[in-house]
């Protein structure tokens, strides 16, 4: 409970001082609006921000969902094999030194304007931190523990998904919880370069139409979409047993 007053506290007063702070600062409304005007601004356009809010949504979810896929399989073959040990991590290394944003542009390029590059962009900037903490934890497992599964006896499946699975456990979880706030900018960025719906485009547009309180709304949108998906990453986590409460 006092966990929870002091979230409140601390929100309330955030949005005290920026409500009430631009007029006692003196900054103009076009560089930083007051929290009612875009509050109101984004209540105006509810109809256009929901909208957009549930595009960004869906990109997100669908390339986080990938980039965990993707990067859960990839940890895994770098790990057991030595031959993409060699070969594909540093392929991967190499793609990851890359500027993000340099590359988006490209994924209009080869996936379009529509759904599918945004995808493709959240992914790139998601999977990542996954393939790393995925790798991580299956080689952190102690040589001595693999010796004593295989001195009981136990099979390579069994060796797998009793010894490596819940010591990876951990680390997983940590990549999963780093890579869903990097979804969320990998799904902006992407509607930044080239898009016609999303919360991105929405902030592009409202940037070009000079309605900077409607640019802000946008902006809140994503942070509290970003803020929840990272939420409910975290409470999933507190399911796994070897974690407890310590998450």
């Amino acid at each position: 409970m006092k966990r929870w007053i002091e979230t409140i506290v601390f929100w309330g007063a955030f949005a005290l001082i920026w409500e009430y702070g631009v007029a006692a600062l003196g900054i103009r409304r076009y560089l930083l609006p007051p929290l009612s005007a875009v509050l109101q601004a984004g209540w105006a356009e509810r109809e256009m921000v929901a909208g957009d809010a549930w595009v960004t949504l869906c990109e997100v979810l669908i390339g986080f969902a990938v980039a965990v896929l993707g990067g859960v399989v990839l940890g895994m073959l770098i790990h057991f094999s030595a031959f993409t040990r060699r070969t594909l991590y540093p392929f991967i290394t190499a793609l990851q030194s890359m500027p993000k944003i340099a590359l988006a542009p490209l994924m209009i390029v080869w996936f379009g304007y529509g759904f599918a590059s945004k995808i493709a962009a959240t992914f790139l900037f998601a999977f990542f931190p996954v393939v790393i903490a995925t790798l991580g934890g299956l080689s952190g497992v102690a040589a001595n523990l693999d010796e004593h599964f295989r001195a009981l006896g136990a099979s390579r499946w069994d060796t797998f998904w009793r010894l490596h699975v819940p010591a990876a456990m951990p680390s997983f979880i940590d990549g999963i919880k780093i890579s869903m706030p990097l979804a969320v900018i990998g799904a902006i960025v992407g509607e930044f370069i080239g898009a016609e719906e999303g919360l991105g485009h929405l902030i592009t547009l409202a940037t070009a139409n000079a309605k900077s309180d409607l640019m802000f709304a946008a902006i809140l949108v994503i942070t509290v979409m970003a803020t929840f998906l990272y939420w409910i990453v975290e409470m999933a986590s507190r399911l796994v047993w070897w974690r407890g409460k310590a998450v």
